[in-house]
């Protein structure tokens, strides 16, 4: 067997313990010299002990890289080592990158230029429209969108990638094969026809809550910067930041509401010093790519015909709430007449619809 198959051995064995697992190689001068090693030379190694290397043999003895790597292929998922010249550039260069990773899609070179968007699982619809239409305008640049496909913010930056036919890449807590959570199945889909899913555990590996801080390290790892849009003073976000600092990349927030709870992790972030968020142009301000983009970086859209209806109502809109009882209320419209508005407002995508018939404005005029 090549290296590369006994680096695809030693991550099944030690899925997500990177540290570990270059300390373990570097000790015995190669994958394969560690993978031949006797029990006692494993006893020997900081961190392991007896016990530990009794087990590692046991699974070690039972485990055949060859018919693990043919399995991949039969899945349709591939790996990348370290060692490889297509291993991600920016995820490289960060103190532990995992030696191995699974991934399905597609990786290119081009997604070093990338940007990290993450956040809370339960955002406000402000917290959603703000991630997804800093995403649409960020792939519409030619960045990658890079995020961990949880619920809320997560979902919100892969879905604004996906409209604007751009590239993500979502970095999983559990295996490729893994749809997590379960309502992802189609963006998952569509992140896999655009980017990738990655992950450092192999395929069948389940989600645990122990393997969601672990993968963060990637999720910034792969990224230039890492954009945090709401989260709680404690929270995978904020960690995510936090490792961001360690690997030397920058750090970026969106401001919120002072009275929700979930802004105070990014004004906490703006406040020890990470860049203020308020639209694209800023991003790329902070990245050093303004001038490369001048005219898209400037975020001057051409005005969508609207009818006076729907002009009256795209005012009364904003990112707060608003019922269809108050709109009709402020509008002065006969009820029929707001609908219609709506619909086509919602048609042209400007506007949201959110349960129990209330609305927000999502328009181009928003950064």
């Amino acid at each position: 067997m090549d290296d590369r198959l006994y680096w695809l051995g030693w991550q099944y064995l030690m899925p997500g313990a990177g540290k570990r697992l270059w300390s373990l190689v570097e000790r015995f001068g190669s994958p394969r010299a560690a993978w031949e090693a006797g029990i006692k030379e494993l006893s020997a190694v900081p961190g392991l002990g007896e016990d530990r290397a009794n087990g590692l043999a046991e699974r070690r003895s039972k485990l055949n890289p060859q018919e693990e790597a043919e399995k991949l292929d039969s899945m349709g998922i591939s790996y990348v080592c370290h060692s490889d010249p297509d291993y991600p550039e920016n995820l490289s260069a960060i103190y532990d990158p995992p030696p191995v990773l699974f991934y399905k899609g597609r990786l290119q070179a081009a997604d070093t230029l990338s940007v990290a968007i993450v956040g809370a699982r339960k955002p406000s619809p402000y917290g959603l429209v703000v991630a997804e239409k800093l995403a649409k305008d960020l792939t519409a640049l030619g960045l990658t969108i890079i995020s961990g496909m949880a619920r809320g913010i997560d979902s919100a930056a892969h879905r604004g990638a996906l409209a604007s036919c751009g590239r993500t890449i979502a970095v999983l807590g559990c295996g490729p094969d893994v749809v997590y959570p379960r309502e992802n199945k189609e963006l998952m889909d569509g992140i896999m026809n655009n980017g990738a899913v990655v992950s450092e555990f192999p395929p069948g590996t389940q989600p645990e809550a122990w393997r969601f801080p672990v993968r963060n390290r990637i999720i910034s790892g792969l990224s230039q910067a890492t954009l945090v849009v709401e989260a709680a003073e404690r929270s995978g976000a904020l960690i995510t930041a936090d490792f961001a600092l360690e690997q030397g990349r920058d750090v970026m927030a969106v401001p919120g509401n002072v009275v929700n709870p979930l802004s105070r992790g990014p004004h906490r972030l703006i406040k020890q010093g990470a860049r203020l968020i308020e639209g694209a142009g800023d991003v790329l301000d902070e990245l050093g790519m303004e001038k490369l983009f001048p005219a898209q970086a400037s975020g001057a859209d051409r005005k969508m015909k609207m009818s006076y209806e729907e002009e009256t109502l795209y005012g009364l809109l904003s990112l707060d709430p608003v019922s269809l009882d108050e709109l009709i209320i402020r509008a002065g419209l006969l009820p029929q007449k707001v609908m219609a508005a709506l619909m086509y407002l919602e048609i042209k995508g400007l506007t949201r619809q959110l349960p129990g018939k209330f609305y927000i404005r999502t328009g181009r005029d928003l950064f």
